[in-house]
């Protein structure tokens, strides 16, 4: 669980630095949003590529894998020069996380204690979560109090990612590897009789992801330039205060029952956005910091419930590929909205892009909303 947290949380690191980076090489919201949805790219390539492998040869020969990738990112951005060095080591984080999302989250799973074996998923999905929302924390705080702003957070990062290494060389390994089995590519695929669950969860998790892109790839820049808050510590907290709403969420909301918890995490989803929304017109930071919190609880009780749902109506023998299939669609809700943002914030402004991304996210939740009301009302004994 702490090597997830730690490799997660090396992948949100640069957040609070992007306003650094953009005045020291020159660059404006379009190459930082870019920048931000190469890292999505790699998440997706590793999730298509390897999502299978660790069941082949093993959950640790992933897991020190993706370690390595990401002190392969940190060693890039500690180095890092011109804009082309930073999307490197995006892309290399890109896929240390990918491969994490997979791998990790089933070797929590299956390491678990007996007596954690129903809390582990949760446990898991907010060690990564959480692990997302300490990058920034840090980062911005680093940046704020402390010299060499981008250079000591990746330095600290190889730290933690030290004993990380060494601790996962010594676990256990819970697959049974098979000699001679062949590495594939992880089919991505949805059986017909999942795909009304799997649409409207999926569309929900689109929501809270594109949430989550926005505000690791824009808020920075726009708590420095529209609210005049010259703070990377702030900028940093803000979005943490997002990705840790999120995972406590995640663990507080395991008991559950999940179409209702569905129905829930979308209408505060749709909440956080009316809020988020106010905040950006308002230029608001307490209401930013309000709609941060509440847009946290709804994404991650409806992510985490979604995902349950997903898997719970998937047939055992093909979990892997429709898993993996919602983990892309949330991915690339990190990736595409991110940049028509950064698009629309270059011709419009920052706020009125946030605002009109907003809207368009928070009706995309109300329609998660209403599919999952009207399953419930049909199917009153879901759960």
């Amino acid at each position: 669980m702490l090597a997830f947290a730690v490799v997660m949380l090396g992948t949100t690191l640069p957040t609070p630095l992007y306003s650094i980076y953009s005045t020291e090489l020159g660059f404006g919201v379009v190459t930082t949003t870019v920048i931000f949805a190469i890292y999505a790219a790699g998440v997706i390539t590793a999730l298509v590529v390897f999502g299978r492998w660790s069941d082949v040869v093993g959950r640790r020969p992933l897991l020190v894998a993706g370690a390595l990738l990401s002190v392969a990112s940190a060693v890039v951005f500690i180095t890092a020069g011109p804009v082309w060095q930073l999307m490197i080591g995006r892309v290399l984080s890109g896929l240390s996380a990918g491969i994490y999302a997979g791998a990790a989250t089933a070797a929590v799973i299956e390491l678990a204690p007996r007596r954690w074996r129903s809390r582990a998923p949760a446990i898991a999905t907010a060690a990564n979560i959480g692990g997302l929302g300490l990058g920034p924390l840090i980062a911005g705080l680093l940046a704020q109090f402390a010299p060499a702003p981008l250079h000591l957070p990746f330095a600290v990062d190889l730290v933690l990612l030290a004993p990380v290494l060494v601790g996962i060389w010594f676990i256990a390994e819970p697959v049974t590897v098979t000699p001679g089995a062949r590495l594939s590519v992880q089919r991505l695929s949805v059986p017909p009789e999942v795909r009304g669950v799997f649409v409207r969860a999926a569309i929900a998790a689109f929501a809270g992801f594109a949430v989550m892109g926005t505000f690791t790839g824009v808020t920075p820049s726009f708590v420095a330039h529209i609210l005049g808050v010259e703070s990377h510590a702030v900028a940093g907290i803000l979005v943490a205060v997002l990705f840790l709403s999120s995972a406590a969420t995640q663990i507080a909301g395991r008991g559950f029952s999940t179409e209702r918890a569905l129905v829930v995490g979308c209408a505060i989803l749709v909440v956080g956005m009316i809020v988020l929304t106010v905040g950006l017109l308002a230029a608001s930071l307490a209401t930013l910091f309000v709609g941060a919190v509440v847009a946290g609880i709804g994404q991650g009780l409806s992510f985490s419930k979604g995902l349950a749902a997903v898997v719970a109506a998937s047939p055992r023998h093909r979990r892997a590929e429709v898993t993996s299939t919602y983990f892309v669609v949330a991915y690339v809700a990190i990736s595409i909205p991110i940049v028509g943002e950064g698009i629309a914030a270059a011709h419009w402004g920052l706020r009125t892009s946030g605002v009109v991304f907003n809207i368009i996210v928070g009706t995309l939740a109300l329609i998660a909303l209403v599919l999952t009301v009207v399953a419930v009302r049909r199917s009153p004994r879901a759960s």
